[in-house]
């Protein structure tokens, strides 16, 4: 048996109007078009659903209930329809999101606000985990986009990488702040904030204390540089701080904060990947978010690099 949909919507139409012409005319087919469609139907299922007689048709009791079963499967067809038209205009999918600490506490929450706020339908999943747990949920596809510190390259996931430039945060009234690039010469024997010894950020601000001659005082030592800006602004310490740390200030506080942000010299930096599973096909709604995210990466740096020019006064 091989029915068609043009052919129970066909069959439904005649039902619905109780004849052949009129049924033609909703969809727009031919009255011997239309006749032969229920004809053709009729053969397909193997019993008469209209009786014929003086030029009118009588339905059988079987087409009622086949009626039934036609109108089911015709709605199922419509929600099926308005279905994949919600997930090709992005209204309705899946999201499953793991990203690092530094990103977690401000930066992609407001990123996904903004992405789903015209999209309620869009079942959202978000964790925060270390890189090196991310990795894993994305190679083994357990996560659809992970935002992570850049790790070495493997064939189970594709990568964008952003090298981005770490920034020096101090108090605004600080008197250090009167300079437009921070050095370690300015910092010498100066309460500092960094991350844990093996990140690759504590690692290149202790060898520029050291090149530079400089006594590297690590007054606080974290996991996440978030919680330092705290320190920083009870004026107990500075920090050089990863971009998306010190954008948080920009974004929660522009122009109001206590904090305020320099560039530091030598350059140091920190490279934060957008990651996907390297052997699957990605969603509509995914692709569309590595895109709002890519345009926020770029964004961040734009406004941070604005900031940094800004002289001092």
């Amino acid at each position: 048996m091989h029915l068609s949909i043009r052919q129970l919507t066909t069959f439904r139409e005649v039902m619905r109007s109780g004849s052949i012409s009129q049924a033609a005319k909703t969809v727009a087919r031919t009255q011997p078009a239309v006749s032969t469609m229920i004809a053709t139907l009729e053969k397909e299922l193997g019993f008469a659903l209209f009786l014929r007689e003086h030029g009118k048709l009588s339905p059988t009791p079987e087409a009622h209930y086949f009626l039934e079963e036609a109108e089911a499967v015709l709605e199922r067809v419509e929600r099926t329809k308005r279905t994949l038209t919600r997930i090709g205009t992005l209204e309705r999918g899946k999201l499953r999101i793991a990203c690092h600490p530094a990103a977690s506490g401000f930066f992609m929450p407001r990123l996904l606000t903004q992405f789903v706020k015209d999209k309620p339908d869009i079942q959202l999943a978000l964790i925060m985990r270390s890189s090196g747990v991310i990795e894993d949920l994305i190679a083994s596809q357990q996560y659809d986009i992970g935002f992570a510190e850049t790790p070495e390259p493997r064939a189970s996931i594709d990568q964008t990488d952003f090298e981005l430039e770490c920034v020096c945060v101090m108090r605004r009234d600080d008197p250090l702040a009167a300079h437009d690039v921070i050095t370690p010469a300015l910092l010498d024997g100066k309460p500092m904030s960094v991350l844990f010894e093996e990140h690759t950020t504590a690692t290149q601000t202790e060898a520029a204390f050291l090149s530079a001659g400089c006594r590297f005082h690590k007054y606080l030592e974290l996991r996440t540089f978030l919680p330092s800006l705290q320190f920083v602004s009870e004026g107990l310490c500075y920090v050089v701080c990863d971009m998306i740390t010190a954008y948080s200030i920009i974004l929660q506080s522009p122009g109001t904060s206590s904090l305020t942000l320099r560039r530091f010299t030598p350059r140091i930096t920190n490279s934060v990947s957008i990651l996907t599973p390297g052997y699957a096909t990605q969603a509509l709604t995914t692709q569309a978010f590595i895109t709002h995210l890519t345009g926020a990466v770029e964004q961040m740096q734009h406004e941070i690099g604005q900031e940094l020019s800004q002289p001092t006064t």
